[in-house]
């Protein structure tokens, strides 16, 4: 029997966490999920491979926004018109009240369907983090002198793979190529960054356990799934940048991130070499992350003064992930400094420096 009271919980949590962020659609929809749960069959199994877990790893493994991903999922399909119908616009706001009467209907006839994308943990790719990740390269362009070389993990379809080619508004400080395909804003908070710092993105790669392809339908519809329903700004940015991936045939590698790391992203002579993530490290398991550490750290020992590497990473502060901070491990010496608190979509960025 599921413990539908953790599970209620962890789904009450995310729900508020929608309304602090902005999503009243998306917190209503887990509010009702969150009532239903236990006198609706098909959402009580649905959840059933949370059976006895923690409320505090329910949250973790993400179970509330997988649930509201694979209902996303449907309403963007267009098979179930009244799921659909019900479903935020740029017409309407949506109405979550028949939204859920909608997906709970429809719900009997897509249980396998819905179960198998709640199986796989979220893969987002929300672009607006390359705003909360670029201070770092600066950083980094800055007190290297060097070109850079970039290898993300955990990095989904690859949009962040490409943040140079987009433009950064920090206040009334900007950055990045004139014409772009994308124009990234943040409220920025703190000193300016570095951004007079020559960048040159030497080599890119990125990899990831289950790489999104954007050229395929089902696939980059699952993608955009995750970005909550009502947040219509964050979905026309990700269209911005799934084409711009697409036109820059961005590369996702199929390998897991402690193989790839070991493998792919030692330091090298003449270059800065970056290995950078965002929201990836929640998703690990204990002894993958032991793993992983251990792999970068014995990169970090490769390291010289002319082949400098470093660690940038977006993530919250676990266990509780209340906070997400922008940190910053560099070798030779492997200090590490806390650059920056942000925003998990990257609405704000709290400037340490």
């Amino acid at each position: 029997m599921v413990d539908h009271e953790a599970v209620r919980h962890a789904l009450s949590l995310q729900a508020q966490a929608c309304a602090d962020l902005g999503a009243p659609f998306s917190a209503a929809l887990l509010r009702h999920a969150a009532e239903d749960l236990g006198r609706n069959e098909t959402l009580s199994r649905l959840f059933s491979p949370s059976a006895g877990v923690q409320t505090r790893t329910l949250i973790a493994d993400a179970v509330a926004l997988r649930l509201l991903g694979a209902l996303h999922d449907v309403a963007l399909s267009g098979t179930a018109p009244e799921v659909s119908a019900a479903w935020p616009s740029t017409a309407c706001g949506g109405d979550a009240d028949a939204a859920w009467v909608a997906v709970i209907g429809a719900a009997t006839d897509r249980e396998e369907t819905l179960s198998a994308f709640m199986a796989h943990e979220p893969q987002t790719n929300e672009v607006r983090r390359s705003i909360c990740l670029l201070p770092g390269f600066l950083t980094i362009g800055k007190e290297t002198g060097l070109e850079l070389r970039c290898f993300e993990i955990g990095a989904s379809a690859g949009l962040n793979q490409i943040w140079d080619r987009y433009r950064y508004e920090f206040g009334a400080h900007t950055w990045g190529p004139s014409p772009t395909p994308l124009t990234l804003d943040t409220a920025w908070r703190g000193s300016p960054p570095p951004i007079s710092a020559s960048l040159l993105v030497q080599e890119r790669a990125a990899c990831d356990r289950r790489p999104i392809d954007l050229t395929d339908t089902s696939a980059r519809r699952r993608l955009k799934a995750y970005i909550w329903a009502d947040q219509l700004e964050r979905l026309e940015r990700f269209e911005a940048a799934a084409a711009a991936a697409v036109a820059a045939e961005i590369r996702v590698e199929e390998e897991d991130a402690v193989t790839w790391v070991a493998r792919r992203a030692g330091p090298e002579e003449g270059a800065a070499t970056v290995l950078y993530h965002s929201i990836f490290w929640q998703y690990l398991t204990d002894e993958a992350r032991r793993a992983l550490t251990a792999a970068i750290t014995v990169l970090g020992a490769r390291a010289m003064p002319s082949a400098p590497f470093s660690w940038l990473r977006m993530e919250p502060v676990l266990p509780d992930m209340t906070r997400i901070e922008l940190r910053l491990r560099q070798w030779p010496g492997g200090e590490e400094r806390l650059l920056a608190e942000v925003h998990p979509h990257g609405a704000w960025v709290n400037w340490r420096g």
